[in-house]
């Protein structure tokens, strides 16, 4: 099967006139995961079966529980309590008391020389539980497919060129993975046409959001109290968009249903 080129979302995205593309499409990205799992695929044996393994994030926890559909979640959280229930009462069947510490302190042990290492393993365990998650898994590989579509709209279609120079660029998060995939896919020649025209786009946007925040400051000064806001009311939330790659003041994601 032929992966898909996403090219109506990027061309979505450059056109909503968000401070970036890639936050617009992340937060989309993410929402659809969201509405995927707790939809009718709770109910679908290898669905649930992947995330009794993979687990979930604290932070897409949160979303979910956030979300709604309490009966989604219950299947969902059932089977994965089940699971690592199982695997804990496993990993400790094998743990042998290790010098001081209490027991606490003793699962806290790296393996020291006469001791069996089972309580560390437990612990090894547990850690690499919280190391990967169902949603973020599905929204790595498709972020990475964007991104390189990212490239190939940059050579094939001079439209999206246009819209992409005429839009508010990227957050620092996301112009970091464009410039990795464009120094990783580009050609020497393409680099030294994009790689600058990308940095002058960032360039005119930071100053732009910087020339608003400043102006939110000044207009707390008694002497601008009449003055025009300008484009500053929402400054401080566009720029925390721009340095972490976030929406601070959005709503919580809940079912529509």
């Amino acid at each position: 099967m032929k992966e898909k080129l996403y090219t109506i979302e990027l061309t979505d995205a450059v056109k909503s006139g968000d401070e970036c593309l890639f936050c617009w499409l992340e937060r989309k990205l993410e929402q659809e995961n969201l509405e995927f799992v707790l939809g009718s695929s709770y109910m679908e044996d290898d669905i649930r079966g992947e995330t009794s393994r993979k687990g979930f994030c604290r932070h897409h926890t949160k979303m979910m529980y956030d979300y709604g559909n309490s009966l989604g979640n219950a299947w969902i959280f059932k089977s994965r309590l089940e699971h690592m229930n199982g695997e804990l009462k496993k990993q400790m069947a094998h743990y042998v008391p290790g010098k001081g510490g209490g027991f606490l302190g003793r699962l806290r042990k790296t393996g020291q020389a006469g001791e069996s290492g089972g309580s560390s393993q437990a612990e090894a365990w547990l850690r690499s539980e919280e190391g990967h998650c169902y949603v973020c898994g599905r929204m790595k590989v498709i972020y990475g497919r964007m991104l390189d579509t990212f490239v190939y709209m940059l050579r094939n279609d001079p439209e999206f060129c246009g819209l992409l120079m005429d839009s508010k660029g990227f957050c620092f998060h996301h112009f970091a993975d464009v410039l990795t995939v464009c120094e990783e896919k580009l050609k020497p020649e393409e680099k030294q046409q994009w790689i600058p025209k990308l940095g002058e786009l960032m360039a005119r946007n930071l100053d732009r959001v910087q020339e608003d925040i400043d102006w939110l400051i000044e207009k707390y000064d008694y002497r601008n109290k009449d003055a025009d806001w300008r484009q500053s009311r929402d400054a401080v939330q566009r720029v925390m968009q721009k340095m972490a790659g976030i929406y601070p003041a959005d709503p919580v994601f809940q079912c529509r249903k």
